[in-house]
């Protein structure tokens, strides 16, 4: 079943589970790590980015450890089950990944150096997993705000593959689409590696570095 086409294939709208249109999980407000806001309203002058490169807890610690980072949060994006649970989106019927809301001051931190710390912190040539982790959940994702974020994804997408391939590699399959709905994910998710320092935390960077200066066009 680790392999089923229900897990290693997106499922269709038609398809996927019914969710819950009016249920939002309550979450914490608050960050575990640095007291910010996790949930809007945040403060003005900052901007947000989703990204999904596997297991949503590792992937979030990389990004609040990000200098620039105001907030994270984990949850689903990219598919069509409204306020799915966490088992939902690994039976692989919701459509969605497990994704990371990152909220940062564009001042301090750049939309582009952001995608390089996404590209570095992930094998995004697996398609439909991450290491051992199966699954469209697990899927390389961006989800971009604007069309700027959209142009910038692209090229950072077209150039990191071209780095792939220089070392042998087959090209990133990330997805990048329009953000939809982020559906936060449950409490015991958010902050998960603080709160359970020695969980599950897997690295799957391929060790090929991607610079800014490839494809960064604006901040």
């Amino acid at each position: 079943m680790l392999f089923s086409r229900t897990k290693t294939s997106l499922v269709s709208a038609q398809d996927a589970l019914p969710g819950r249109p009016d249920y939002a999980y309550p979450v914490p407000s608050t960050h575990e790590v640095n007291g910010h806001r996790i949930v809007p309203a945040f403060p003005s002058g900052l901007a947000s980015a989703v990204f999904g490169l596997g297991c949503f807890w590792g992937a979030e610690k990389t990004f609040w450890n990000t200098a620039g980072v105001y907030s994270t949060a984990v949850g689903y994006a990219g598919g069509h089950t409204p306020y799915p649970t966490y088992d939902e989106v690994c039976s692989g019927l919701t459509g969605h990944t497990e994704a990371v809301l990152v909220v940062f001051d564009p001042e301090q931190v750049t939309y582009a150096q952001l995608l390089s710390t996404f590209f570095e912190s992930h094998d995004p040539t697996q398609g439909m997993r991450q290491g051992n982790d199966v699954g469209t959940q697990y899927r390389s994702a961006i989800y971009y705000a604007d069309e700027a974020q959209r142009e910038q994804a692209e090229a950072a997408k077209t150039a990191y593959s071209a780095k792939l391939a220089s070392v042998g590699m087959g090209p990133a399959t990330t997805e990048v689409a329009a953000a939809g709905p982020f559906y936060y994910a449950e409490d015991y998710h958010q902050q998960y590696l603080e709160k359970n320092p020695f969980g599950y935390c897997p690295d799957h960077g391929t060790g090929v570095s991607c610079p800014v200066g490839l494809f960064a066009t604006t901040s």
